[in-house]
């Protein structure tokens, strides 16, 4: 662990390591966001990030293209989210309930699928994806150059989702109802606001925005789809969400953070290997339930988080 320390080319290669572990979670957690704005607790980030990455390795295992790969998972995410939006918008099932049906029914279907459509070497099957495109003049500047301009284009792509999204929702119109709608329901309904149409809009989005996060494992992390591949990062993204009290912002640089401690399990891990690797698995996990205990009681959710709203109730 000392050589992060003093030698500039194992920090660069370890806060690479951060960088590229956070990604999927940051992706999960801005679409998250959205959701929870609107005043539905997502608690299917984990299954959404699944059916992305199902659809990213389907896309790209039937056409050889990671473009249609990428394609397929955003339609995976947003097709999943379809059900998880009639179940807590209209029907008025528990939010919480909803989303852990989510992730139980992507968890079997994308493990069932997956051997139907690509055979028994679903989990070995190497696909074509995306590679790093190091941007010219920037990717130079000495480390922060080769950690953060010497990424594939789901990375930049992220760049600009960060500031887009929270220039959306506290600049504009369509943000102002989003947040309005998570605040207070009624009064946006009895001023036009439909507030069913919001919600349903935002966990599409968020259905998409979660997939893209289970794209970039297969298309630019690994390359190969495997059944549970997800591996938690959905609800280590829900932390995010609290941990960044809602914004953008805040919530990619939990998300960061996270990724951080996640990049050093990996090396503790490779450090010691005469001690059980699940003891240093557990640390992104640990470090999320830390961080939230540490702000209980000072993030403060959207005030119709988790409540459906029927307006025959009022």
């Amino acid at each position: 662990m000392i050589d992060i320390l003093t030698d500039s080319q194992a920090l660069t290669n370890f806060l690479n390591s951060a960088l590229r572990l956070s990604i999927p979670l940051a992706f999960a957690a801005l679409g998250g966001i959205f959701s929870e704005r609107s005043g539905v607790f997502n608690i299917g980030l984990e299954g959404l990030i699944l059916a992305g990455a199902f659809g990213a390795a389907l896309g790209t295992y039937l056409t050889g293209s990671p473009l249609a790969g990428l394609a397929f998972g955003l339609a995976c995410g947003v097709l999943l989210a379809t059900p998880l939006a009639v179940l807590s918008v209209t029907l008025g099932v528990n939010q919480i309930v909803a989303g852990i049906a989510i992730n139980l029914f992507a968890l079997g279907i994308t493990a069932f699928l997956a051997r139907i459509t690509m055979g028994a070497s679903a989990n070995t099957q190497l696909l074509a994806g995306f590679h790093r495109v190091p941007l010219p003049v920037l990717s130079d500047i000495p480390v922060i150059g080769a950690i953060f301009f010497n990424q594939d284009v789901l990375v930049y792509a992220l760049y600009l989702l960060v500031p887009a999204l929270t220039w959306l929702m506290f600049r504009t119109t369509w943000g102002l109802n989003i947040r309005a709608v998570g605040h207070n329901p009624r009064a946006c309904d009895t001023a036009g606001i439909s507030v069913a149409g919001v919600r349903y809009a935002c966990l599409l989005f968020s259905g998409g925005m979660a997939a893209l996060g289970g794209c970039y494992l297969v298309l630019s992390q690994v390359f190969v789809f495997s059944e549970h591949m997800s591996a938690g990062k959905g609800f280590i993204a829900l932390a995010a969400i609290i941990l960044g009290r809602w914004h953008p912002v805040g919530a990619a640089l939990a998300c960061l953070l996270f990724g951080l401690f996640d990049a050093l399990q990996l090396r503790l891990q490779f450090g010691n290997p005469e001690i059980p690797y699940q003891i240093f698995a557990t640390l992104p996990y640990v470090a999320s339930i830390l961080a939230l205990v540490l702000l209980a009681g000072q993030n403060v959710a959207p005030q119709a988080v988790g409540h459906h709203y029927d307006r025959r109730d009022y």
